[in-house]
């Protein structure tokens, strides 16, 4: 594994409506590294995802991702660098199939191939390609968390960014969430899973970090 970090993240500082959300946060994820952001709710876990995003801007610190300054690129940019997001929220549009919630940030890149990306994700998650055809509107909740992360899959070729992907699901699909997630260890995909809580996923990650009212704590062990 390189030495070489593919996200890292200096002494990052982002306010929300001047409050400040994140206090000189830091994080270095490499290339292929299951990484926990851990924090309870509120603690900047959502707010770190989405500043990588593009959706909030820092007022201070470095953000970059293989080489690139995030601070500096425009929003669309991330999918065209390999970096797929899967928000808590599940962000799905409810009147669009499911193959079409997956395909969305596929059709704004000029690298990635609709039918190659499709054929990654359904083989990986088979129950989706059987509800391919469905509305967003019409699935369960737990189904969605399924078509949200496949959307991610399809985009992210270098990185996963996870936010809170086992919340407020059954067990079974809380397991199956796991399994996908652990069958991309050894493809050189970096995954960030944040949760508030270890209990799903303490085996997946090979390094954690502690977010607490937007700052660094020691790791738990």
């Amino acid at each position: 594994m390189s030495a070489q970090p593919l996200l890292s993240a200096n002494g990052l500082e982002v306010s929300i409506q001047s409050m400040a959300a994140l206090r000189g946060f830091s994080m270095t994820v490499l290339p292929g590294q299951m990484v926990g952001l851990i924090g309870r709710n509120g603690a900047g876990k959502t707010t770190f995802m989405r500043t990588v995003m593009g959706h909030l801007k820092p007022a201070g610190g470095e953000l970059r991702f293989n080489g690139m300054d995030l601070a500096a690129s425009a929003r669309h940019q991330r999918a065209a660098a390999g970096i797929g997001y899967m928000p808590e929220n599940r962000g799905l549009v409810p009147q669009l199939t499911v193959e079409e919630n997956i395909l969305l940030p596929v059709w704004v890149s000029k690298t990635l191939k609709a039918k190659e990306r499709l054929d990654f994700v359904y083989g990986l998650m088979p129950e989706v390609a059987d509800m391919r055809e469905r509305k967003a509107l019409l699935l369960s909740g737990g189904q969605q968390k399924l078509v949200a992360l496949g959307r991610a899959l399809a985009v992210g070729t270098r990185m996963l960014l996870l936010d809170e992907p086992f919340e407020g699901v059954a067990p079974a699909l809380s397991q199956r969430l796991s399994e996908v997630i652990f069958a991309l260890k050894g493809q050189q995909l970096s995954v960030v899973i944040s949760q508030s809580d270890l209990n799903h996923s303490r085996t997946l990650f090979e390094r954690e970090y502690v977010i607490e009212r937007g700052a660094n704590m020691p790791t738990r062990h």
